[in-house]
């Protein structure tokens, strides 16, 4: 019986942070930049992300607890880090469909970085190749089977990254060893 109840204590304190992670996505707020704890974005966002990774892969956060708050449109950057996180989950299958890995590892980390926040986020599946890594951030560019694939994820990133938030996405990535892709928020 202790423990069914530290089990179903757990599971109401795991439920409890999902039920506050979706009214923080599902609720916005203010349309404009607002100041922004990234750290707590990133976790609500994987908390809410967690169905779509769970099974692949295990998510490893290593935020900088001493991160100011930045400017930043919240909703936006919400979007971008589930976009990264499920382009993440998605070449994790890749790479487990051809037996490279048994089990993904999406890696997201923060940190100060001069003038900017730096936001990492890693994955070990089947990496990008080198044929369509000018392409990436195209809209409409997509690797995946018609009909599972829009090709706007990585698009509509960079365009929230750069243009709305005056900041840079990039990636570095090796064929059949991961990709990570690293994005920088100004301070102000």
């Amino acid at each position: 019986i202790p423990v069914a109840l530290d089990d179903v204590e757990d599971g109401t304190e795991r439920i409890k942070k999902i039920i506050i992670a979706m009214k923080k996505f599902s609720h916005p707020g203010a349309a404009g930049k607002t100041l922004t704890n990234i750290n707590n974005v990133i976790s609500d966002t994987v908390t809410i992300s967690r169905n779509e990774w769970k099974y692949v892969a295990d998510v490893d956060l290593k935020l900088d607890e001493q991160l100011p708050v930045i400017p930043c449109i919240e909703s936006e950057f919400n979007q971008v880090i589930l976009n990264l996180i499920i382009n993440a989950r998605d070449t994790i299958n890749d790479a487990i469909a051809e037996q490279k890995i048994t089990h993904g590892l999406i890696r997201i980390s923060t940190r100060l970085k001069n003038d900017a926040v730096e936001i990492s986020i890693s994955d070990n599946g089947s990496g990008i190749p080198e044929s369509i890594r000018t392409k990436i951030f195209d809209a409409f560019f997509t690797t995946k089977e018609c009909g599972t694939g829009t090709g706007q994820g990585l698009a509509i990133s960079h365009t929230i990254i750069v243009k709305d938030l005056g900041g840079s996405i990039m990636f570095e990535s090796v064929e059949g060893q991961g990709t990570t892709f690293i994005i920088r928020l100004p301070l102000r």
